[in-house]
């Protein structure tokens, strides 16, 4: 038999940044209350401005205004682009690794797991991010919601298939929120909600999470379950 019939086939874990990788959500509902000041809007609910973490930018701004109309929705989510980058800029931009995660990175690739990242951020943010904690390495495929359609749309998930070469199969979506799983469920792969994130348990539970986790460390074991190791 030869090896590449011994060959193990390739498997896939997909996290979500925001939420389930770092802890973003005082960066975003600041920078959302920068843009909706700069537009005479108040100041935003920082719950309903979290529940909306991980959708496409002006999807988002829609829903958190919906009277406004498309043009106005752009505009205010330029002016959070604005403001978000001047938070980077000033080193004022906090987003810390939610604890286990690296752990949980460490444990998957040493399973011979291939690991990547489907996000509602922009490239340049998810680069940022991934650079200041020293994972871009680590990640073997990117998708963001500016390249395309955004969760809960499957696209990013066909996207990270083709490029990696993964079946859908052997692909485990790993999120916080019921966009992540919802879109896991559309591109018929399997996935784990983390507690830990911006959508409650129930929630997770309720869109069709295979399996919820409460400890950054317990998603590689959830995975690899779902996975048959």
């Amino acid at each position: 038999m030869s090896s590449s019939e011994n060959a193990r086939p390739l498997r896939l874990a997909l996290f979500d940044c925001d939420g389930t990788l770092v802890d973003s959500q005082f960066a975003i509902i600041d920078a959302m209350t920068t843009a909706w000041a700069a537009h005479g809007l108040g100041e935003p609910d920082p719950l309903e401005v979290r529940r909306m973490v991980g959708l496409p930018l002006v999807q988002a701004v829609s829903q958190l205004l919906p009277n406004l109309d498309t043009d106005r929705h752009v505009a205010v989510a330029e002016s959070y682009k604005d403001a978000f980058a001047a938070l980077r800029h000033r080193g004022d931009l906090h987003e810390p690794l939610f604890p286990g995660l690296r752990d949980t990175l460490d444990a998957l690739e040493a399973a011979g797991v291939l690991l990547g990242v489907a996000t509602g951020k922009s490239r340049r943010g998810l680069d940022a991010v991934l650079a200041h904690h020293g994972l871009a390495h680590r990640f073997v495929t990117l998708q963001t919601s500016d390249i395309g359609p955004g969760k809960p749309h499957p696209d990013m998930v066909y996207r990270a298939l083709a490029d990696t070469g993964v079946e859908a199969a052997r692909t485990v979506v790993i999120g916080d929120t019921t966009y992540d799983i919802q879109m896991a469920r559309n591109a018929r792969v399997a996935s784990v909600g983390v507690s830990w994130g911006y959508h409650a348990v129930a929630e997770l539970e309720g869109a069709g999470a295979d399996r919820i986790v409460h400890r950054g460390r317990e998603v590689a074991g959830a995975v690899l379950d779902l996975l048959h190791r």
